[in-house]
């Protein structure tokens, strides 16, 4: 076949329609009808009903540009008519096709522009990050932030806000160019980072016949271009380091800025803040703005109450504040501790503690349920060690995988403390997602571990202050199920308990 044809270098559609139209003028520019009678003979010996046979105005719309939603049997057909028996060419256009209506999927799924989107209306300004960032930043020789925090913390805002900052303290600017990677959406994977690049490339300049195939080559172009460029690249929602590294500009004129649930450990030569709930007075600043000006001016105790309650939890603030803005039935005394919660749930932080929990493998999912039998606020690694059944090493494993989703913080060396909201989410699964049998003797292993801890702090002096919780080992209320958790037996509590491993199992 003709080296002027090359469906090969399509990356488009379009590019591969022009393709075919030059492949109709090479088969010697048969005509519509024609190319439709030949369709018609192959679908009659591959044996297809006369129904699915096409019209002649259907094959003809196959040499329309601008088609969204292309026939590739269609097309295929089309192609093997004009290409007759060369098995050769027609596989290289099926390949061309495939790779062609494979790019495009994905780059519908590349949400990339050269601006940044305008910042929330109701926003809270949070000055000392912005301010510790900023010093991150300036003239560090690899200027690359990571934001990382838990699902809902405000990584985007911070980012946006940072990105409007930067770019207007920066003399002669250079192009902006932002993308949301999509990394903790549950209705479809992670954004393919060649998809990105392809669109980073096109709006750098790059035409489409030029852009090339494949990451590496992509990646490459891309670090090229941006070569003291001055540009501000903003990476959102990053899934993993896998996703992140060829997205990252090579130039240290470049400034990038990276919102990810994940600290990325495995990229190097990166700062990192880590992005924690608001502060009590943003916290309040962020309800009052988004319940509206007068809403709450006369009640700063139920103010204070609510931030609190909800951990000063942007999102979960976002959500009361416009339920507050839209239900002025209901007084601001009316948001207790239940529908606080629930109410928050409802309103998106469910679906994004999901996402979060998406990467967990069973043992972590199984444990951040367990974690809510636990009374107090804090959880050693014995305690979580007894509360599963298993080792020390393990436990502390399991707590670093939830640490590192940021569904658990450490709250000293070798303590760590669950986020109230996560609490009341995994209280919420508890109950759906764990036998009643698996409940209680998790509750069990926990009320004897407590138990025997306490007995082992009881010296000459007699008993010390320290006790069991009267509810340690009792299911929350949310997750009960008709069946009670027994206690630990008399015999179980003489036990010599081990700080370093596991409590002895009750039987």
């Amino acid at each position: 076949m003709s080296q002027v044809l090359q469906p090969g270098k399509a990356h488009t559609m379009d590019e591969f329609i022009a393709e075919l139209r030059l492949l109709k003028a090479w088969a010697g520019n048969p005509s519509i009808t024609e190319i439709t009678r030949r369709v018609h003979a192959a679908w009659q010996r591959a044996g297809r009903p006369r129904s699915e046979w096409p019209a002649r105005s259907t094959v003809g719309n196959c040499f329309q540009l601008g088609r969204r939603r292309p026939n590739s049997d269609l097309l295929l057909a089309v192609v093997h008519a004009l290409v007759g028996g060369d098995a050769a060419s027609f596989a290289a256009w099926r390949l061309a096709l495939h790779t062609v209506l494979g790019e495009a999927e994905a780059s519908s799924r590349a949400t990339a522009a050269d601006r940044l989107p305008d910042l929330p209306a109701h926003h809270v300004t949070r000055r000392p990050l912005l301010k510790e960032a900023a010093r991150l930043l300036d003239g560090s020789a690899h200027p690359t932030l990571v934001l990382h925090g838990m699902a809902g913390t405000g990584k985007t805002v911070l980012a946006l806000a940072l990105g409007h900052q930067l770019r207007t303290a920066t003399p002669q600017p250079g192009p902006i160019l932002y993308a949301d990677l999509h990394g903790r959406d549950n209705e479809a994977p992670a954004t393919d980072p060649a998809a990105v690049l392809d669109t980073f490339l096109r709006l750098l300049g790059v035409t489409g016949d030029r852009v090339p195939r494949g990451l590496a080559p992509r990646a490459a172009l891309f670090h090229q271009l941006l070569d003291r460029r001055r540009a501000l690249v903003v990476l959102d929602d990053a899934a993993d380091e896998e996703q992140l590294r060829p997205l990252l500009p090579h130039d240290s004129t470049c400034r990038t800025l990276v919102t990810s649930r994940h600290d990325l450990r495995g990229i190097d030569d990166v700062h990192r803040l880590h992005v924690p709930a608001f502060t009590p007075q943003e916290a309040a600043d962020l309800l009052h703005r988004t319940a509206g000006p007068d809403r709450l001016h006369a009640h700063p105790d139920d103010v204070r109450r609510i931030t609190r309650t909800l951990g000063c939890h942007p999102l979960a603030l976002t959500v009361i504040g416009r339920h507050l803005r839209d239900h002025p039935a209901w007084a601001p005394a009316d948001y207790l501790k239940e529908p606080l919660t629930m109410l928050a749930m409802e309103g998106g932080l469910r679906a994004a503690l999901a996402r979060s929990t998406a990467r967990l493998d069973a043992s972590a999912h199984h444990l951040l349920r367990l974690l809510v039998l636990h009374p107090c606020r804090d959880i050693d690694v014995p305690t979580t060690a007894a509360l599963l059944g298993t080792t020390a090493d393990t436990a502390t494993q399991h707590l670093a995988a939830l640490a590192a989703e940021h569904l658990m913080e450490a709250s000293a060396p070798g303590r760590f403390r669950m986020p109230a909201l996560v609490r009341a989410y995994a209280e919420q699964r508890l109950g759906i997602d764990e036998p009643a049998s698996a409940i209680s003797r998790a509750a069990q292993r926990l009320e004897f571990h407590l138990t025997a801890e306490s007995l082992s702090l009881i010296g000459p002096a007699g008993p010390a202050e320290t006790a069991v919780p009267r509810n340690a080992g009792r299911m929350p209320t949310s997750a009960r199920r008709p069946r009670t958790v027994r206690r630990a037996e008399p015999w179980q509590r003489d036990l010599p308990v081990r700080a370093a491993a596991p409590s002895p199992q009750p039987a």
